[in-house]
């Protein structure tokens, strides 16, 4: 189904009946896990602050004698480093012809008697869609995401998605140099090696497609013994939760994740940020200045992503 641009008009947006779908992915489940488009953080600065990390130095007996005690040591100092990420700006616009709006009662297609056109305002509901096209939008961004800072007034700020998070120098990312199916050792291998660079697993999400929760599901269905049924009357399995050596996750299907990576996020260190435009607001509406016989609105927002200091996280990447 195409998409209109420009002006919405009587003829090339027609009107039918009948119920409304669409195969398209509505759910963002980080997004909603996190604090969706109305909850999340405020920044008044396009680019903040993610986390301010330090170390300790390595642990060591110390070894200093009665002697060497009368004299203080050199002095030390612990440094501390930022990550951070920007917001985005995500706008969309809907404008309509007076008389597309009028011509509700004509209908394209199968015309039935006593049928109704539906969505019955279609002005309204083209901005209904723009706004589930920001959250999509998000999604796929706090995936996804590339980060860019802008340097200019042409350069578009992007936000730093939860693959890349995990790529940082701080991260952790397990990437496969030659392709290669997921097996259970490569997801004790994350754990282990997310444990030992100071993760602590406290709300933990391991998002994957459709394809990855079968193949989770399939590598514990291979297990002696696992897949005995507790009835007769009810066949296969479906694994929603692992118990690890360092806790527990859930797992929860995304439509945005790519086939060929598993991504696993403490959503305890997630959220949403929004970057306020005084006078209106992080997420609005508005209309455009009237040139004619249109109705003409924006959407207009500006989000990034706090993504918590990159250790919390991990992903396995090039993946079959």
């Amino acid at each position: 189904m195409p998409i209109v641009t420009g002006v919405a008009n009587t003829w090339n947006l027609p009107n039918y009946h009948g119920e409304l779908f669409t195969a398209s992915a509505e759910e963002t489940p980080l997004l909603s896990m996190t604090g969706g488009l109305t909850g999340g953080l405020r920044t008044d600065n396009f680019q903040f602050v993610t986390a301010q990390l330090y170390a300790h130095p390595d642990a060591a007996q110390p070894t200093i004698s009665e002697t060497a005690s009368v004299t203080a040591p050199s002095p030390t100092a612990i440094s501390r480093e930022q990550e951070f990420n920007v917001v985005q700006i995500h706008q969309e616009r809907v404008q309509m012809t007076y008389a597309k709006r009028s011509n509700s009662g004509r209908l394209s297609g199968i015309n039935t008697a006593n049928k109704s056109a539906n969505p019955a305002d279609d002005f309204n509901w083209q901005l209904q869609q723009k706004l589930i096209k920001i959250a999509r939008d998000v999604e796929y961004s706090f995936i996804r995401g590339t980060y860019q800072m802008s340097t200019n007034a042409s350069v578009a700020n992007t936000t730093r998605g939860m693959l890349e998070v995990t790529k940082l120098a701080n991260g952790t990312n397990i990437n496969n140099a030659t392709p290669a199916a997921l097996t259970m050792t490569m997801l004790n291998n994350l754990y282990r090696v997310m444990a030992d660079s100071g993760a602590t697993f406290t709300n933990m999400v391991l998002f994957a497609s459709a394809t990855k929760v079968q193949q989770i599901t399939a590598l514990y269905n291979a297990l002696n013994g696992f897949a005995l049924p507790s009835t007769r009357t009810v066949g296969g399995i479906a694994i929603k939760e692992i118990v690890f050596d360092f806790g527990n996750l859930g797992i929860v299907w995304n439509r945005f994740m790519p086939n060929d990576a598993v991504l696993l996020v403490d959503v305890n260190y997630v959220a949403p940020v929004f970057q306020e435009v005084p006078g209106k607001g992080v997420l609005f509406t508005e209309p455009l200045a009237k040139t004619g016989a249109t109705d003409d609105e924006q959407l207009y927002g500006q989000i990034g992503l706090d993504h918590g200091p990159a250790f919390m996280h991990g992903s396995i990447t090039g993946l079959l």
